[in-house]
């Protein structure tokens, strides 16, 4: 072999060599597009006792084309348990496909993974049922007595660890759809999750470009299932769409890139219309709104915000001018709310629960006079020394009634909320039976047998009262009343860095998540602004000593004062800072506005931007929000938190009879038919007096 093919062997042998390389190098290809999404398990105490069962929840998104679902399970079985006569059995949406016996290997801990049918899957929330039949060990019969175990013992647990899981493996469909099905996936858990999703203004907003993507906002977070993630607000730049799946750009038109402006509909009159239109569909899916004229941009930011009415845009453009309704009204706070639509059955023995889950704003309390009313049946083979129905709120209990074999094809529970339970905002009304048989020890369990029934009759009658004491416990009042936006005035420093826009949406995703009608007002102004736009306003000032002048003016009212070169927070009557450990914190403070009375400031502010961005995320989620109260709240780089209350506590005032009056119309139409009455009386009265007067003087003429 000569030397030319000796090189011609060795350049085969290579590009051999390398064309493997590159295949061991590359991604499997487990289906392609293929992704997983996974939901831990939620709650604290997640654990099976005897027949017991654990119910957890998954979604699955209307556009996710499911291949596979896993369940794992993360475990510890009591070491008492009889592991040949125990056993777990998983359901998904009501339908059973998986059992197995627990094992006592490993002191009781395991971790089993099943493959959950994909069939028994349903769009949105689906439900995993994990149903024990725990058996504790017996002592060996004895002659002539036959011993029945007992499912109640507290030696036959099973604890599920938060570490389980149920993984959704899917592909994206392609979006076909307009507008609605944008929105849809904007919002996803999976988009939200990966951070996939932004709104966007161009560089520098102005006022009404910020305040139209404000309420867009608003909107969108509302369907963000996941409470724990924020979707950001930041300028629209290539750096910051770059890995984005879902982007909405809300921009006078004059300001929108020119790559963009070129797929607009060039038939829409931009100066009598505003245009929200659904672009770059197939790479990277954009939604623009815009508008010359600022009061339709605003106009078309509010449409956004009324989320039932993007559910219905099913086309890809939508315009929106002086006549088009976008008003969305706020349900009534005061009012009877059903438990449930069709009515609720709950089969199997022993401790069964129904939950209730009651939408409240978070500064509405539940006041006097609240009524619950149920209406219920069961079976009429219970040991009814034992059974009972037991109503709670939020885990405090209000009432229990043992059941009636009597009753028990038509029984009724009314229950006045307690006067001492101190519920705002959200709350659950969970319904418990204990369905006892009769010689339990020895009669075998079934799914059907007995049961309960909760009929559709079933409700409260909710009243509720404001809470206005300016506290963070009260948050998001004074900016939202009653679901509304309250003449909110947000004051920013004149040079916008992403910190400050970073700082603005993480404010607004709670905000917005509260909110429940798209009338109310946000307005943006400088920190040059004159105290008469502010004077009837809740002001909202975000920024530092050096760049925001409002906070600048009022440092002598903040409890945590900057020092006279704005360099550090000072020391306070509740907490000592050191020089340099004040220049890297960042603070909360809601105080009353000093712009007028009666209306609230918040300052989110730091010497630095980052510092303002890490106080504000304690307001940007559910989870950050339960950390703070009082208010004054100070947090340090490494998510220490410090909140206090400066405010001196003020007596507790009781609502007054007119306000109870209007937060009862019942009470009201019976003072209202009192006052009638009463009037009716005194002018038959008048009436009588003067046709008596009349006669005396027709006796005195001559």
């Amino acid at each position: 072999m000569n030397k030319k093919h000796l090189m011609i062997w060795a350049l085969c042998l290579v590009l051999v060599l390398l064309q493997a390389a590159a295949v061991q190098a590359a991604p499997a290809a487990s289906g392609s597009g293929s992704l997983s999404y996974e939901t831990g398990f939620t709650g604290s105490a997640n654990a099976l006792s005897g027949t017991e069962a654990q119910q957890q929840f998954f979604t699955v998104m209307d556009y996710w084309q499911v291949q596979a679902v896993t369940v794992e399970l993360h475990f510890q079985l009591s070491q008492l348990t009889e592991e040949q006569r125990s056993s777990v059995t998983l359901s998904l949406n009501g339908s059973p496909f998986y059992s197995f016996r627990p094992s006592l290997q490993n002191n009781g801990e395991q971790t089993v993974r099943v493959a959950a049918p994909v069939g028994f899957l349903k769009k949105g929330v689906n439900t995993l049922e994990i149903q024990g039949s725990l058996q504790a060990m017996t002592e060996p019969e004895s002659a002539g007595h036959v011993l029945c175990n007992v499912n109640e013992s507290p030696d036959n647990w099973l604890h599920l660890y938060n570490t389980s899981s149920i993984a959704v493996k899917y592909t994206e469909r392609p979006l076909a759809g307009g507008i609605s099905e944008f929105n849809t996936r904007f919002s996803g858990i999976d988009t939200v999750s990966r951070n996939q999703s932004i709104v966007t203004v161009p560089e520098n907003a102005s006022g009404p470009e910020l305040e139209a993507a404000t309420y867009a906002l608003s909107g969108m977070v509302k369907a963000n299932m996941l409470t724990d993630k924020t979707i950001p607000l930041l300028p629209y730049r290539s750096d910051t769409i770059a890995d984005k799946k879902a982007v909405v750009l809300v921009a006078m038109y004059d300001r929108l890139p020119a790559g963009l402006q070129a797929k607009l509909d060039t038939t829409a009159d931009l100066g009598a219309q505003a245009l929200i239109q659904l672009v770059n569909k197939e790479t990277a899916p954009t939604l623009v709104v815009t508008s010359k004229d600022e009061s339709l941009l605003i106009k078309a930011g509010r449409l956004l915000a009324n989320q039932e009415l993007v559910s219905q845009l099913s086309g890809e453009l939508k315009r929106v001018d002086g006549s088009t309704r976008i008003e969305q009204g706020v349900t009534p706070i005061s009012r009877t709310i059903a438990f449930t639509e069709t009515g609720d059955r709950l089969s199997g023995p022993n401790h069964r629960e129904q939950t209730y889950y009651i939408q409240l704003p978070a500064n509405r309390s539940i006041a006097d006079s609240g009524q619950i009313s149920l209406d219920f049946r069961y079976a009429q083979n219970l040991d009814f020394e034992r059974s009972l129905i037991t109503v709670s709120i939020n885990d405090t209990p209000i009432g229990s009634k043992k059941l009636q074999k009597e009753l028990a094809n038509g029984d009724t529970l009314n229950l006045t909320v307690p006067k001492n339970l101190d519920v705002s905002g959200n709350f659950s009304v969970r319904v418990a039976f204990d369905l006892e048989m009769e010689g339990n020890a020895c009669t075998p369990n079934t799914e059907e047998m007995p049961w309960a029934y909760i009929s559709k009759e079933s409700a409260m009658q909710l009243n509720t009262k404001d809470r206005t004491e300016l506290l963070f416990n009260n948050y998001p009042y004074p900016f939202l009343r009653d679901e509304i936006y309250n003449h909110v005035a947000v004051v920013l420093p004149q040079d916008m860095d992403d910190y400050t826009y970073r700082t603005l949406g993480g404010l607004f995703n709670l905000l917005g998540r509260y909110t429940g009608g798209n009338t109310g007002d946000v307005h943006y102004y400088t920190d040059d602004v004159s105290a008469d736009n502010l004077k009837n306003n809740n002001v909202i000032a975000i920024g530092s000593f050096a760049n925001n002048k409002v906070i600048r003016d009022n440092n002598d009212k903040l409890y945590f004062k900057f020092s006279d070169d704005g360099s550090t927070l000072l020391s306070n009557e509740k907490m000592s800072i050191e020089e340099t450990y004040g220049s890297g914190i960042g603070s909360l403070q809601l105080l009353e506005s000093p712009y007028a009375g009666g209306m609230g400031f918040l300052a989110v502010t730091g010497v630095q931007g980052e510092n303002v961005f890490r106080a504000a995320q304690l307001l940007s989620t559910e989870s950050g929000k339960w950390k703070v109260f009082g208010d004054g709240v100070a947090v340090d780089k490494d998510g220490k938190v410090g909140a206090y209350r400066f405010k001196i506590t003020a007596a507790a005032e009781g609502e007054s009879a007119l306000d109870q009056i209007k937060d009862r119309p019942e009470v009201l139409g019976f003072v209202a038919a009192v006052v009638l009455a009463v009037a009716l009386v005194l002018v038959a009265l008048l009436l009588l007096l003067r046709k008596h007067l009349k006669k005396r003087g027709d006796k005195r003429e001559p």
